[in-house]
């Protein structure tokens, strides 16, 4: 049998209704200085709470998280999930079971010394022998593929990005894991489109994983 990931995906510009935050989310909120900063975030946390309530069959407001030790946040008794937002779009992920990551990143201006500060040898080699005009695509296919990774591991950017490698073609894969085995993981990209890169990683599905698309469209529309 296949290990199901259903995905949601939904715009950052809807106003949030109120109380459906815990005051610690508005307090989060607040300390943002840009207005759009604020109302996203908002969106964002009032859109995992909608989704995991209606998966949990629970009131959204009365969903109370935790955080494990590397702070990653859990509903104790309900599924593996995973939220990213970027630009005007919010992608949240969930399965049953097993530890879950997402990554959703909006195109934009990248110096190249980034790559060389998070990537590994063999990852910067393979952005090296692409022409130029495809190597901002070829960045965030990496670094949303990186970032999902340890999104899933729930170690966050404390985790050394140059301790595995990710393929850049177009199959995603690991290739090496420090201290793993990549055959333990299932990596996939999603096709949101030419402004923006998303992918989904699993650990330890051990049966094909189906990507379900519950609400939203792909590609994401212009």
């Amino acid at each position: 049998m296949s290990v199901t990931v259903d995905l949601w995906l939904w715009r950052l510009d809807r106003q949030t209704p109120a109380g459906c935050l815990s005051e610690d989310e508005e307090a989060r909120a607040g300390r943002y200085v840009h207005a759009r900063d604020r109302m996203a975030f908002r969106a964002a946390r009032a859109g995992l709470r909608r989704v995991l309530g209606l998966v949990m069959d629970r009131d959204p407001a009365c969903l109370t998280f935790r955080q494990d030790a590397a702070g990653k946040p859990f509903l104790p008794g309900g599924p593996s999930f995973n939220l990213s937002h970027s630009g005007d779009w919010a992608l949240l992920g969930v399965t049953p079971a097993h530890p879950l990551g997402v990554d959703l990143e909006a195109h934009r201006p990248v110096e190249t010394a980034v790559a060389r500060r998070f990537f590994s040898p063999a990852e910067q080699a393979a952005l090296r022998r692409l022409p130029i005009t495809d190597w901002p695509t070829g960045f965030f296919r990496l670094w949303t593929r990186k970032e999902a990774v340890v999104k899933a591991l729930g170690t966050g950017l404390s985790h050394p990005l140059d301790s595995f490698d990710v393929t850049l073609t177009e199959i995603a894969a690991l290739n090496r894991m420090e201290g793993g085995d990549p055959r333990d993981w299932t990596l996939a990209d999603l096709p949101l489109g030419p402004r923006m890169a998303g992918a989904v990683a699993m650990i330890g599905a051990g049966a094909p994983v189906e990507l379900r698309l519950r609400e939203g469209a792909m590609p994401l529309p212009d």
